[in-house]
């Protein structure tokens, strides 16, 4: 989840040293993704031009399976740094998903006018308020896509990797009205950054609060809001050194108290790749948090190529090849068909 430049008219770069440093990284990223052989694409996105104000200035594109009828779910996909909604899309095959279980796909993508690296401005607060930037242009896509196929607006889904993740999370606190469910992969808590410089020592080593300190600032991110909260999953893999893996306990400490639970798991199984998951319930009538460890993986979307039921994806850059994350989100939202 490297992050990147400000927008140029409005965020000035940080002076002297750091300046440098953040460019390096955020090009050195770039090269090893755009260096890298991505999935081929199974269908082409459609683009959607005009869906609203878009004040985050991102670019729409959907999936729509042939035939899909009305009153069906939605899923939102944010790609990480330096990567596309297309090469997201379909490394992560989420479009064999969307086929089987007759969903709709609508996939965000960055402009590098917002962040040379194409990362989403999680750490911006005027990117991630309720209302404002690239949160509200999610939300936007979210309301066309509804209004256009007449898609069931109870169910509408978001998942994300590494900055995608992060995005993720704020979007689930900004906008627990509009989403059902969100999956976090290498993600970092709502909330630990609120600049450039402080997403570094977010992503590595990460940082600790206590789950109240976490949890306030999700409520903080809707004032007053007293509904129903999105469930929430959270991918981390065990030896990710971008993204630190202290911060999956972090990340369950904050929304384990937003759903009123705690962060001892109620129960735990073993999945492929010697994945534990673990299951948090919340209080009476809240829905569950789940943890996903994988411990051999790095950076990435868990990915299984193959044509069974639960495998998906083309392993690359950032793509790790372990399990089908997509297949046990979607099972999660219950959306496997």
């Amino acid at each position: 989840m490297r992050t990147a430049q400000f927008r140029p008219a409005a965020r000035p770069r940080p002076p002297g040293r750091v300046a440098t440093l953040l460019a390096a990284l955020a090009l050195s990223l770039v090269s090893v993704l755009t260096s890298t052989g991505q999935a081929q694409a199974a269908a082409p996105l459609e683009r959607v031009t005009s869906f609203g104000s878009n004040p985050g200035n991102l670019a729409m594109y959907r999936y729509v399976p042939p035939g899909l009828a009305p009153g069906s779910p939605v899923v939102v996909l944010l790609h990480g740094c330096g990567q596309n909604a297309q090469q997201y899309t379909d490394g992560s095959g989420w479009q064999k998903f969307a086929d089987a279980g007759g969903f709709a796909l609508v996939a965000a993508e960055q402009q590098t006018g917002n962040n040379i690296s194409r990362c989403f401005n999680w750490f911006q607060p005027g990117d991630t308020a309720r209302g404002a930037g690239e949160a509200l242009s999610v939300r936007q896509m979210v309301d066309h896509t509804v209004g256009s196929l007449g898609s069931d607006p109870g169910r509408v889904y978001v998942t994300g990797l590494s900055a995608g993740g992060a995005m993720t999370g704020s979007l689930l606190a900004a906008y627990p009205d509009v989403f059902a469910g969100g999956a976090i992969v290498a993600g970092i808590p709502h909330g630990c950054a609120t600049s450039m410089v402080d997403a570094f020592s977010c992503m590595f080593p990460g940082r600790t609060a206590t789950a109240a300190s976490w949890g306030d600032r999700v409520r903080a991110a809707y004032p007053g809001y007293t509904g129903p909260r999105p469930s929430v999953s959270l991918w981390h893999g065990g030896a990710d050194y971008v993204v630190a893996t202290a911060n999956l306990q972090e990340s369950v400490k904050q929304w384990t108290q937003v759903v009123g639970g705690d962060q001892q798991a109620d129960a735990t199984s073993q999945l492929p790749a010697n994945t534990t998951r673990s299951v948090y319930n919340g209080a009476a009538g809240a829905p569950p948090v789940v943890g996903y460890l994988t411990p051999g993986n790095g950076h990435g979307t868990p990915v299984a190529p193959g044509s069974g039921p639960d495998q998906c994806g083309t392993a690359g850059a950032y793509f790790l090849a372990s399990l089908c994350s997509s297949y046990h989100i979607a099972r999660d939202w219950g959306l496997t068909g």
